[in-house]
């Protein structure tokens, strides 16, 4: 369990990594959304280290090379928009076979159905770019896109809003904690600042969830009572 405990950390990740830390980070940034089996990788936590790391203080602090903030503010960004376009090809590409496997550690069926629900109930663009801020559903809603026939011109264009929204906020997040921080106590914070951004990213898709669960009870019907509005593609921004 040891071994699966230091894949989810990503301060393991940065020291093993060591030199190629920012080389590594954008890798796994793009296998973590591009690649069905990348679920696993750390995404949002790794990103708020990663800002944390590019301070050269805390970095000295934990023995390592600080890493690049200029290459993390650009790189990250184009390999998460890269990897979210790959996984929307290959569902596209490859249709419900693409997860035609047998369940295993790396793969769940129940992955793909929660993709599945996120997307029908938020519609296309809100899903592609709320998705982001939701681990698991983040990796699997890329090619569910594509399964769902959402054409590649329209995903690119909420994959940037979304990509760009989710990986420079973590990494400024970071950044700013890493100058705020005792290096020794580092840590401390990694955890808690993913927690606060999870907790603030589920806000808008809570709000969401309300208005369409209202929308669904204000619609009337002949006899006077209400009925319940089914998942439609075309209610987004």
């Amino acid at each position: 369990m040891d071994w699966l405990l230091n894949l989810l950390d990503p301060t393991w990740w940065l020291t093993i990594l060591g030199a190629f830390a920012t080389i590594g980070v954008l890798a796994i940034i793009f296998a973590e959304t591009g690649l069905l089996l990348g679920f696993f990788l750390p995404g949002d936590s790794l990103l708020v280290a990663a800002g944390i790391f590019s301070s050269a203080s805390v970095a000295k602090g934990m023995g390592i090379e600080p890493l690049s903030f200029p290459v993390l503010l650009i790189g990250t960004p184009l390999c998460a928009i890269a990897g979210a376009q790959l996984g929307h090809f290959l569902g596209a590409r490859f249709g419900r076979k693409l997860f035609d496997k047998p369940e295993s550690r790396l793969f769940k069926r129940e992955h793909v159905l929660r993709a599945e629900v996120f997307f029908e109930k938020f519609g296309p663009a809100k899903a592609v770019i709320l998705a982001r801020f939701v681990p698991i559903v983040r990796t699997f809603m890329n090619p569910v896109a594509g399964v769902l026939e959402m054409t590649s011109k329209r995903f690119f264009l909420w994959n940037v809003i979304g990509g760009i929204i989710w990986v420079e906020g973590l990494i400024l997040l970071g950044h700013f904690l890493g100058g705020q921080v005792d290096p020794k106590q580092i840590d401390r914070y990694i955890l808690p600042g993913v927690f606060l951004i999870v907790v603030i990213s589920l806000i808008p898709i809570f709000v969401e969830a309300v208005k369409h669960r209202r929308a669904a009870k204000s619609l009337p019907i002949p006899n006077g009572k209400h009925h319940r509005v089914p998942p439609s593609f075309d209610g987004e921004f």
